[in-house]
Order: C-alpha cells, then structure tokens, then sequence
C-alpha cells in the first residue's frame, strides 16, 4: 500500500478537530487577554499533537490540522493585499440532514483593489510543520483561488481596480504562483487546493443562481481549471497538487448536492494536477459514473467515510463502494479518505476525537486490505 508519490492509497482532507486549550487560547486572542507570540505558542504544541496522531495511524500526509485557522478560507485569503470581508451574498446556506438550522451562511470575500502578496502567508506555518514530521510527507492545504470569485462574482471585484476580469485573474494567480513556488523552494511535495465551486457548480438551485447573475455555466469551470494551472505553474516535478472538492462543511451541515456530471469531464481533463479529492459520502453525490472521464496519470481519492457524523461505516460496505467505483476508473487510479476534514472551521462537526482517530484508522485498514 506504501507510496512515496502523494496522494496516498489512505489519506485524509487534512483538518482535525481542535483541543479545548487551543480553542480556549484563540478566544484569549480576540479578548486580547494574551498576544499572537502566546497564541502562536499553544498552536506549535496542539500541532505537535496532531503530527504524532497521524503518524501513530501511519497515514502518510501529514498536515497541522489546519489548527492556526478560524475558518479552513477566509485566514489565508484575507492576507492577500486588495481582499477585504464583503456581506454574504451567497444563495445557498448550510442544511443538515436532521433538519436542524445552523443559522451560517459563508461570508463572501470582496477585491477592494489590486492583488499583491506583500508577504509571505503559508510559509512559517509549513516551516514549522516540516520541522516536527518525522515520518511521511508534509501536506499544506489551502482554499482554491476560485473562491475569490464564486461567490461574489463580478459584483465582488472593484471595477476600478480591474475592470475586466482577465486582469483579476492574472494577478490572482500570479499571487498564488509567488506563494506556491517559495513554498516549494522550501521543499513542499505535497499541496491541497479546496474548492467548493466545482461541487457547487453541481446543484441546480446554485446553477440556477449563478447563471441568474449572468456567469456562463460551461464556461466557468474551464476558467477556474485554467486558474488554478497557473496558480501552480512552474512547480517543480516532486510537488504533489491535489484538489479537495466540497459540497459545504460546517458544524456537520452541508450547502451542496447533485452528481459531478457537469463538471467531471472538463475538471478531470483540463486541470494540470495529481489527483481529486472527490466526496462521496452519501446520495447527495450521485454516483460513480462521473469517475469514467478520469484520464491515465491522474487519482481520485473517494471521500466514502464521513466525517460529519460518528456513526462507522462497516469495511464491507466501504469496499462494495470501492468496487462500485472501479467499474468506472482503474482501481490503481483510485484511493480512499474522509468526504472531508473533521473541523473545516474552528467550530468542528458533531463527532469526537476518538470517533475522528476510528475513522481515520478504518480508512487505513480498508486501504491495506484493498490494495496490499
């Protein structure tokens, strides 16, 4: 099952609930009870913590636990020069399956002006988590630059600072590409865009809306693919991209559904990376089919254990899907992981740390006993 080439036959999305003292030490922070050096301090600690948690499971992407964020987007890209916190607009809001109302609809990030990156974002933070891994490949995971577009469209972006959008773009991705290439001069082999666009783009009620504010629905796909190829352009050989596609995580909630059909062919074919974090943890993600546009050269990693609720599935059911699957691509293109991170904000989803570690530890054991 060993690999030395991310993505891994048994890998995760990347964040992991957070310890009580780390949440405690946040809102100390914003109380300004203590400073960031105080903060910063329990996070390299809390982080030390998640390392040899992965690392005891023997899971070979290694992250931080995204545990210096508030929210898995909105702390990396609020520190690109030009970006500002915008009112929500969005069309959609978080469900959950129970019914229930979490009240949260995502805030939209506005472009104010021109896009710079005056200074470093990720690079400390995978300075440090490069520096305490000491078996497998540390992975940095941060949000797609699409998110910078979707959900506040044309209206989101000063006129003044780009007044037409090819403008917005390069020096997005130009922010993104001085960004990933440090990162990768630093030894970086492992990156993980997440994106909620893509399986946004799969729900009618958003098509729907975003086609009602005059985006081309065959178009914008191409757009963020191209996007994202020169956000990573230049990469070197080594370095590992992946994308995680989301349907809207929060507190165990969801914004997104419908099957890949409308992305899945241009997605898998036009988009220069490794592999697709792909959730398919229930009906909401149609079937397996999409997987038939998969070209040689590329993974998808099945997002079948949830992580939103603490129910284990059974290793039979788990690898019935995984045969599902294979009668679209090659099993030797395919992988398995969590639908998603098990705290994609500070909040965390409705499941415990030992409910977080038997998940994690089923998709390692079904992994073995799949692929050997």
């Amino acid at each position: 099952m060993t690999n030395s080439r991310p993505p891994f036959r048994a890998d995760h999305v990347g964040s992991l609930l957070r310890p009580e003292r780390l949440l405690t030490a946040r809102d100390q922070r914003q109380k300004g009870e203590i400073d960031a050096a105080a903060l910063r301090a329990v996070e390299d600690d809390a982080i030390l913590e998640a390392v040899k948690l992965q690392q005891d499971l023997g899971l070979q992407g290694i992250t931080d636990g995204e545990y210096r964020r508030t929210f898995w987007h909105q702390d990396f890209l609020e520190q690109i020069d030009g970006v500002e916190i915008g009112e929500s607009k969005f069309a959609a809001s978080f469900q959950r399956d129970d019914g229930v109302d979490v009240s949260f609809t995502p805030q939209t990030m506005r472009v104010a002006g021109k896009l710079k990156r005056s200074h470093p974002i990720q690079v400390e933070d995978y300075k440090y988590l490069s520096s305490v891994v000491t078996s497998g490949v540390p992975k940095v995971c941060i949000p797609s630059p699409s998110m910078l577009h979707f959900r506040g469209g044309r209206d989101s972006i000063d006129l003044d600072a780009y007044p037409d959008l090819d403008g917005f773009y390069g020096d997005l991705a130009g922010v993104y590409n001085e960004e990933i290439m440090e990162l990768a001069g630093l030894g970086c082999k492992y990156l993980q865009l997440d994106d909620t666009n893509f399986a946004y783009l799969c729900d009618e009620r958003i098509r729907t809306a975003t086609s009602g504010r005059g985006e081309d629905l065959d178009q914008l796909p191409r757009t963020y693919s191209r996007l994202i190829n020169d956000s990573i352009k230049g990469r070197p050989d080594d370095m590992a991209v992946c994308v995680h596609m989301c349907r809207g995580n929060f507190r165990s909630a969801w914004v997104a559904e419908g099957g890949y059909d409308p992305v899945a062919e241009i997605l898998f074919n036009e988009m220069d990376i490794d592999g697709f974090f792909m959730e398919y943890d229930d009906a909401r993600s149609g079937d397996f089919s999409p997987l038939r546009f998969l070209p040689k050269g590329k993974t998808v990693i099945l997002g079948i254990v949830t992580s939103k609720v603490p129910e284990l599935e059974t290793k039979d059911a788990l690898k019935r899907r995984i045969e599902e699957a294979a009668k679209f691509a090659p099993l030797d293109q395919l992988a398995i992981s969590p639908q998603c991170g098990f705290s994609s904000t500070v909040h965390g989803k409705d499941v415990t740390v030992d409910d977080e570690i038997a998940k994690l530890q089923l998709v390692m054991d079904v992994a073995k006993e799949v692929w050997g």
